[in-house]
């Protein structure tokens, strides 16, 4: 399969029978769809384990996709509710600020190129993602799908299961949190610096 079909191609592709194309959209979706499983989890291994859940779920249940709104907006409901399902399961709390460590987790462990990874580190990225694992799961979403997943107000609230102006409200406030955290962060990091 090429890079230029679209997502409905593929899916009307499995539908028919292909399901070996399930792949494409799995390799298209699934680093989105971790992190927001880790900005529910805060653990690696939960996230992961919430992400293959999704793409399950998904499979079993791509008959049911009207392909009135985009996949990948389908695709984060599954995911969020996957991932609330999971927390109570394991009655964890989700509004937790202290796993700072989180954000750190998302980055690629693999690399052995030790000074690449601590120079990644220190980038803006890092702090960014930082500051997002350190708000509280809900902001950390929505955040994460209006700027990470170029999802629309009407896009979140309809994988959240709210209404847009809702959506709006609570992007709103997670900005604010967002920036307080990011300054609280690198108010730090130029203390080490002087």
């Amino acid at each position: 399969m090429t890079q230029q079909q679209s997502d409905t191609d593929l899916i009307n592709a499995v539908l028919a029978g292909n399901t070996d194309v399930y792949t494409e959209l799995v390799k298209r979706h699934q680093r989105f769809v971790f992190t927001l499983a880790m900005r529910f989890t805060k653990n690696r291994e939960d996230a992961e384990e919430v992400a293959q859940d999704c793409f399950v779920k998904a499979y079993r249940a791509l008959g049911t996709f009207q392909q009135n709104s985009k996949f990948s907006t389908w695709l984060y409901t599954i995911t969020y509710t996957t991932a609330m399902t999971f927390l109570r399961r394991k009655k964890m709390d989700t509004t937790s600020i202290d796993d700072v460590e989180s954000g750190i987790q998302l980055q690629d462990r693999s690399s052995t190129d030790v000074d690449l990874l601590s120079v990644e580190r220190k980038s803006g990225h890092t702090w960014l993602n930082n500051a997002i694992a350190a708000l509280p799961a809900d902001d950390a979403v929505i955040i994460t799908l209006f700027y990470k997943g170029e999802q629309s107000l009407e896009e979140i609230g309809t994988a959240l299961h709210m209404s847009s102006n809702a959506v709006k409200v609570k992007l709103h406030r997670a900005r604010i949190r967002l920036k307080e955290k990011l300054q609280y962060l690198l108010k730090d990091e130029v203390k080490e610096l002087l």
